[in-house]
């Protein structure tokens, strides 16, 4: 491949670290087109914000499109309160039991805060019983009134958890944001790559909020074929005897059949587990079927897109901290290159 493992581990880093709460994903989308700028035939933003880039337009071939959302769940400040404490929506899906004391980062300028509530001390014994709620949290950013807050915060920033990354164990890796950063990453290095057929890749904003950029980007390119890189949830953690986890850490690219958005389609997932037991790359089912991601807008596209996911198996996805196995992420990237080289052999459509 083009790009060395370690040198994909450095873009997840890189990418992970960046803020792009959905609606507002310009730090990443910044990056990708710095490190794409000069290398490829399309480097283009479309009115919603999605980064859509092409290489190979001039040759013969079906188009093939490859996604990864670039934006992530977070906080967006609805109003700020007399004693300066700043109020919050959430935006994406976020278990209001990881909120509670985590800090984050608020607005342009990176003011550090906190999420604070109610301490257990004041709570009334049937508050004890029940997590609190988004509605009854405030960011604390430390200003002792609405006036000083305003000086640094103002009504609808963003605020994204403060994570570093980092190794974590031996040999994963922890970070925030890996759904989608992981796909991002993956799709930067295909990329940086030569092709036999027109191959765009598209970076979407608001995947969280309901696939909302891969809409419009599918309709710009019209692929005849459709690639989804996405980060999946990897619950296998301590659970009830006998229940099966979705994916495991360590056992490589995750391939969904279906999912709440999206049935795949039947022919090529066959030709997907063809081309990764022919390469020799480990994989393992998506074994449930809740969620979704950018196939799910995609595939219905115009005519209809015959649409796939590659997904790198993550921990904790959707809090401030999520953990990876880099194997599975180099494995992803490996599977799909494999794959859309595949593809640019099949006719038009499928």
């Amino acid at each position: 491949m083009a790009i060395r493992r370690d040198d994909l581990l450095i873009r997840l880093e890189d990418l992970s670290l960046l803020r792009g709460v959905s609606g507002q994903e310009d730090e990443v989308r910044r990056y990708l087109a710095e490190r794409l700028r000069g290398k490829v035939d399309l480097l283009e933003k479309d009115a919603l914000g999605n980064l859509i880039v092409g290489v190979g337009l001039h040759k013969k071939g079906p188009r093939v499109m490859a996604a990864a959302h670039m934006d992530e769940v977070g906080l967006l400040i609805h109003s700020i309160e007399e004693n300066g404490l700043l109020r919050f929506r959430k935006v994406g899906g976020i278990d209001d039991r990881i909120l509670l004391s985590k800090p984050v980062l608020v607005g342009p300028d990176r003011v550090p805060g906190v999420i604070g509530a109610k301490p257990i001390h004041l709570q009334e014994p049937g508050e004890r019983e029940k997590a609190v709620s988004w509605r009854d949290m405030a960011v604390d950013i430390g200003a002792k009134d609405k006036a000083e807050a305003e000086k640094y915060v103002q009504v609808g920033h963003m605020a994204t958890f403060l994570t570093e990354f980092g190794p974590f164990g031996e040999g994963r890796v922890k970070g925030k944001a890996f759904d989608d950063r992981a796909g991002c990453a993956v799709l930067l290095s295909l990329l940086e790559e030569e092709w036999d057929g027109p191959f765009f890749g598209v970076f979407t904003v608001q995947e969280e909020i309901g696939l909302r950029g891969a809409r419009t980007a599918a309709y710009r390119v019209d692929p005849h074929y459709a690639v989804v890189l996405e980060g999946t949830p990897a619950a296998d953690i301590p659970r009830k005897e006998g229940e099966t986890p979705s994916t495991e850490l360590g056992e490589g690219p995750a391939i969904s059949f279906m999912d709440r958005s999206s049935i795949a389609h039947p022919g090529l997932v066959k030709e997907l587990i063809q081309v990764a037991e022919r390469e020799g790359i480990p994989w393992q089912w998506r074994r449930t079927q809740g969620g979704g991601n950018d196939a799910g807008a995609i595939h219905l596209t115009r005519r209809g897109v015959p649409s796939v996911s590659i997904s790198v198996p993550c921990r904790y996805i959707h809090t401030p901290v999520s953990v990876l196995d880099p194997e599975d992420l180099w494995n992803t990237a490996r599977l799909a290159r494999a794959f859309i080289r595949e593809l640019f052999k099949k006719g038009d459509r499928s």
